[in-house]
């Protein structure tokens, strides 16, 4: 009786973007399906506690402590980390790991996981990154390619909401977009100038999951239109942004279908030797420490990339005593990340009867990848595509006290315009890049604690010399001064791009998975999260889980249907 109270059709381990997704789909398609959330609950409108506060009500004005600083010397280095949102990231001592080279692994343990806080930065990959390894001879081969994608994409596009151009660029497929955010006066003028400077340079309105027109499937799920706030790691009240909490989890609930379970940690994934498959999966009370176990036809491991890899190499048996499905041996190997530490800003003095009004939520414009193409053309292999902004801010003095400083403050006159830009390089993913369990120590809930053996390469360095080089170059000839090339000496980690680790392939002896993100060795396990990919290439990784998990979704319920599972 126990175990028939606790079998569902379908389990999915994790809330997140890749999560969410599987619910939904699941749910639509008539599964009772259990997604398990290892934080707490973040219910969309009811739990943003700062989505309408004022600066002046935070205590510190939106700044962090010293104290706190001190205390997380990881997570504060994350762009999102302040006061209005930190209650949506995990604390340093909350979970530890270790780091055998310097990694900074950012987490967000609650229902909706990070996609409350994820920078919604969202292009489609193209066959110039599916060819990728197989062109420069890294890793293995990609098991799929754009068309087998495609269709996908577009599904997800439609129901999540992408705002942005078609720009009809091969390495960057247009999509079905809701209107784009435009670019600025100065924005602008880079992109003209770029385009008549640099034969195959871009600069385009970077693409986003915000609602900017709304279409009716999007009112039906109960968001509205994106304000610009540009305070989108507090929670989205309008529901403008795409997230698991405004999105996928509340249409998944609408089914009937879905069974939530915040608080549960999973330790493992139970494999059955007699019938050669997994059925089930081993949770942890995160509160009173209480071992519970679940039964499925089918597990989807949506835990995001490192933590679906620590399930995976804990889910140990006879069958697999090195982790499951991991008769290859590559479990946790082969983990690449986006190089994202090298940055450039300069000055403009130009178009000065302009200024910016109000917020573009998507951050400005995007220069997808333009080095080594359709041919290798420099020292190092694959390329980087690079975000571009320009505002301008009011000149003050600062001096003074009480009325003087007053008055100095509200000096209305523009500075020049402020540029800049940052980088976003593909790394390629290494058997000594790796993700393993500590053999003696457990966190509080008796799981070994991961080692995390992450590290930049020379071709990480080469690229990103060659990228602060013709990014100066390029503003050089924009007419920008000033220009400041900084290379940030940051650790991997803050890119918040983990990849890999359980990677796709044909060959079961190379690879974890087949081109259905399903385990070569265990039929009935599914991972879609990063931890399935097997290069990274340089676009934002979200929108390529969502479709890959749609797809892979679809075709697990068939072959439930069929028996297969």
């Amino acid at each position: 009786m126990s175990n028939k109270q606790h079998t569902y059709d379908a389990i999915v381990i994790g809330s997140g973007i890749s999560g969410g997704w599987a619910a939904k789909e699941f749910t639509e398609k008539g599964l009772k399906t259990l997604v398990l959330e290892r934080g707490r609950d973040v219910k969309h409108l009811i739990d943003y506690p700062t989505t309408n506060k004022y600066p002046y009500e935070f205590e510190h004005r939106g700044e962090l402590t010293l104290a706190i600083r001190k205390e997380n010397p990881v997570v504060s280095k994350c762009y999102a980390f302040r006061e209005d949102a930190m209650h949506f990231f995990v604390k340093d001592k909350e979970h530890p790991y270790v780091q055998e080279k310097p990694f900074d692994w950012i987490r967000g343990y609650q229902v909706g996981g990070k996609s409350l806080l994820w920078a919604r930065q969202t292009q489609r990959w193209s066959d110039l990154d599916f060819e990728g390894p197989l062109r420069d001879d890294f890793a293995v081969d990609w098991p799929i390619r754009y068309k087998d994608l495609a269709a996908w994409y577009t599904y997800v596009e439609q129901f999540a909401g992408i705002s942005g151009n078609k720009d009809g660029l091969p390495q960057l497929p247009d999509g079905d977009f809701l209107p784009a955010f435009p670019l600025n006066a100065v924005e602008d003028y880079f992109k003209k100038t770029v385009s008549e400077k640099y034969e195959g340079r871009h600069v385009i309105s970077a693409r986003c999951a915000h609602l900017s027109q709304p279409r009716q499937v999007h009112f039906d799920q109960g968001r509205g239109k994106c304000q610009n706030r540009n305070l989108c790691q507090r929670g989205c009240p309008f529901g403008g942004y795409f997230s698991s909490n405004a999105s996928t989890l509340p249409w998944a609930a609408k089914t009937g279908n879905l069974t939530l379970k915040p608080f549960s940690v999973v330790e493992s994934i139970i494999y059955d030797e007699k019938l050669g498959k997994a059925s089930g999966v081993r949770v942890v009370d995160a509160n009173t420490k209480e071992v519970t176990e679940y039964f499925a036809k089918v597990i989807f491991v949506n835990a995001a990339a490192i933590n679906t890899n620590l399930i995976l190499l804990n889910s140990t048996s006879s069958r697999f005593p090195d982790g499951l499905g991991n008769d290859s041996g590559v479990l946790g190997k082969y983990v690449a990340f986006h190089n994202y530490s090298a940055r450039i800003s300069a000055e403009y003095e130009g178009l000065k009867e302009f200024t910016t009004d109000g917020r573009n939520p998507s951050d400005g414009g995007y220069i997808p990848r333009f080095r080594n193409l359709l041919k290798q053309e420099t020292d190092f292999k694959r390329g980087y595509a690079a975000g571009f902004s320009a505002y301008r801010a009011p000149e003050r003095d600062m001096s003074g006290i009480g009325t003087d400083l007053k008055e100095q403050l509200l000096h209305k006159n523009l500075g020049p315009w402020q540029v800049g830009s940052h980088m976003m390089g593909e790394t390629i993913p290494k058997e000594s890049n790796y993700v393993k369990l500590d053999k003696d120590k457990k966190d509080e809930w008796g799981i070994p604690l991961l080692r995390i053996s992450i590290d930049y390469d020379e071709n990480d360095a080469k690229m990103k010399k060659d990228y602060l080089e013709q990014l100066t170059g390029m503003f050089t000839e924009a007419g920008f001064k000033n220009i400041k090339a900084n290379d940030a000496g940051q650790a991997p980690g803050l890119d918040i791009h983990e990849m890999g680790g359980a990677r796709m392939g044909h060959d079961p002896k190379t690879s974890v998975l087949n081109k259905w993100n399903q385990l070569h060795d265990c039929k009935n396990v599914f991972v879609t999260d990063g931890a399935c990919m097997t290069s990274t290439s340089t676009q934002n990784p979200s929108l390529t889980y969502m479709a890959l998990t749609a797809r892979a979704v679809d075709y697990a319920v068939r072959s439930m249907k069929k028996g297969e599972l």
